[in-house]
C-alpha cells in the first residue's frame, strides 16, 4: 500500500513563508504580552478525559480527540463502554488546562497570577476557512483578581497586540452573563430556560431578529414574551449609554455593580488604548462555553467577518479542581485567522536583516570554499542572513526563487576569481 503524502484531513504542513510570520507573531506575542507583566507557562496536549469531558467546555466536548488505554490497561473484549477503553485526551482548548495547572501550583504562584500560554490544541470540527483540526491558541489569563482590573488589562494587551501587528479595523465587543439573564429575567423566562434561549440569541448576527423571534416562538415561548425581549436591543446604544439604560429599565432584576463594572471597563479601555479600534457593547453577545460567569469579550474584524479573539471570566472552574472558587478571566487570539489576514493582506515581517547568498561553482577547490566560508562568517557578524549553496545548471531560476525569497544580494563564486570577492 501506497504511503500517503497529503496531511490527515483538517492539519496542515506549514511552508517557510508562512513559518517566518508565525515565528515573528509568536515573538511579538511574548515581547507585547510580558510588557503587561504575563508570565510564560505550558501545560501537556494530553488531559485527563474527566477534565475534558467536565461539562465546562460546551460543544467542544463532542470534538475531543480521545486516547485509547495502553498495555494491560486496554481490556478490549471486557469494555462495555467508550469510557471502559479511554483514559486521555488532547486538549480542545488551554483553559480547562491552565485551571488544573492552577488547581496544583497555586502555592508556587504570585498572586494575581498573570498566565501567557501559547500552544496547539485539537478539535474533531469540520474544516473551513480560518478553522482547522489543530490550531494554535494564544491565551493570557489573570488569576485571582477579582476586580475589573483583570478585564481592563486583558481587553488592553491583547489590542495592543493587534496594534502592533498593523490592524485597525477591529472592534471589541463586551457584555456581561449577569446582563444576558437578567434582560431574560425581566421579560419573563423563566431561569432554566436561559441557556436555551441564549443558544438561539447566539445566532442574531446570522439571522437576524425575525430568524431569532422565529427560532424562539418556535420553541413554544409566548409570542408576547419575545417580543418584548427582541424589543429590547432596538433600544439599547452600544456604550455607556446603553448600560445605563439598562441599569434603570430592569431594576432589581441587574445589580448596580455589574452595571458599573461595565461602564468602568469601556471607559477606562477607552482612556488608557495604545491603538485605534472601537469598544463596543453588545447586549446580544453570548460565546458558548458555559463556563463563563461573567464579564464576556469579542474581537471582530471587518476584512474577516466574524471574531479573531475571545474570552471572558470564569470565576468557577478552579473551584471544580479545589472545592473552593477562584476569581479568574482569559482572552484567546484565533493565533490562526490572524497569521490567515496577516498572510491574504501580503504582510512582510519588518526587519529581520539583510539575506545575502553565496552561490559556489561545483569545481571551486578547498581553498575557495573556505575564503567563502569566512566571508560568510563576517557576513553573519555583521547581522546579515547568509545562504551557501551550489550554483545549478539553469542560474537564472536558481536566482529567481532566491529573490523571491528576499535575498537581495547573490554573489557567483567561480573557481577561477573567488579571490577577489
Amino acid at each position: 500500500m501506497a504511503l500517503k503524502k497529503k496531511p490527515v484531513t483538517g492539519m496542515r504542513d506549514m511552508l517557510p513563508n508562512e513559518m517566518e510570520i508565525r515565528d515573528y507573531v509568536i515573538h511579538l506575542i511574548k515581547e507585547t504580552y510580558k510588557t503587561y507583566g504575563f508570565t510564560s507557562m505550558e501545560t501537556p496536549c494530553v488531559e485527563h478525559i474527566e477534565n475534558l469531558c467536565s461539562k465546562q467546555g460546551g460543544d467542544n466536548e463532542k470534538l475531543i480527540y480521545k486516547i485509547l488505554k495502553r498495555g494491560e490497561k486496554l481490556k478490549l473484549e471486557s469494555a462495555k463502554e467508550e469510557n471502559d477503553l479511554v483514559d486521555g485526551g488532547l486538549r480542545y482548548d488551554l483553559t480547562v488546562p491552565l485551571a488544573r495547572y492552577y488547581a496544583n501550583h497555586a502555592n508556587e504562584l504570585s498572586s494575581p497570577f498573570k498566565a501567557l500560554q501559547i500552544g496547539n490544541v485539537w478539535r474533531a470540527d469540520r474544516p473551513q476557512r480560518g478553522r482547522y483540526r489543530q490550531f494554535m491558541q494564544c491565551d493570557i489569563d489573570i488569576l485571582g483578581e477579582g476586580s475589573n482590573l483583570a478585564e481592563i488589562e486583558l481587553i488592553l494587551a491583547t489590542t495592543a497586540m493587534l496594534g502592533r501587528l498593523d490592524f485597525r479595523n477591529f472592534t471589541v465587543n463586551i457584555n456581561d452573563r449577569s446582563i444576558l439573564k437578567a434582560m431574560a429575567a425581566y421579560c419573563g423566562f423563566k431561569e432554566e430556560d436561559y441557556d436555551e434561549v441564549f443558544i438561539i440569541l447566539d445566532k442574531m448576527d446570522k439571522i437576524g431578529t425575525e430568524g431569532v423571534a422565529e427560532e424562539l416562538s418556535g420553541m413554544g415561548y409566548e409570542k408576547e414574551k419575545v417580543e418584548q425581549y427582541l424589543g429590547m436591543f432596538d433600544e439599547i446604544s452600544p456604550d455607556v449609554s446603553g448600560i445605563r439604560y439598562l441599569k434603570e429599565k430592569l431594576g432589581d432584576c441587574l445589580s448596580s455593580e455589574t452595571a458599573e463594572g461595565m461602564e468602568l471597563i469601556i471607559s477606562s479601555v477607552e482612556a488608557a488604548k495604545e491603538c485605534e479600534f472601537t469598544i463596543k457593547f453588545d447586549p446580544t453577545l453570548v460565546r458558548g462555553q458555559s463556563y463563563y460567569t461573567g464579564t464576556i469579550f469579542e474581537v471582530t474584524m471587518d476584512e474577516f467577518g466574524g471574531s479573531v479573539a475571545g474570552g471572558g471570566r470564569y470565576d468557577r472552574m478552579i473551584g471544580k479542581f479545589t472545592g473552593q472558587d477562584t476569581p479568574a478571566c482569559g482572552f484567546s487570539i484565533g493565533f490562526e485567522r490572524i497569521v490567515m489576514l496577516l498572510l491574504e493582506n501580503g504582510y512582510q515581517v519588518p526587519g529581520g536583516g539583510e539575506k545575502k547568498a553565496y552561490l559556489l561553482e561545483k569545481k571551486l577547490p578547498k581553498e575557495g570554499m573556505l575564503h567563502i566560508l569566512a566571508l560568510a562568517k563576517e557576513d553573519r557578524d555583521a547581522g546579515k542572513k547568509v545562504l551557501i549553496v551550489n550554483m545549478k545548471k539553469n542560474k537564472k531560476f536558481q536566482k529567481e526563487q532566491l529573490e523571491t525569497d528576499g535575498y537581495t544580494e547573490i554573489i557567483d563564486c567561480y573557481a577561477d576569481s573567488y579571490d577577489k570577492l
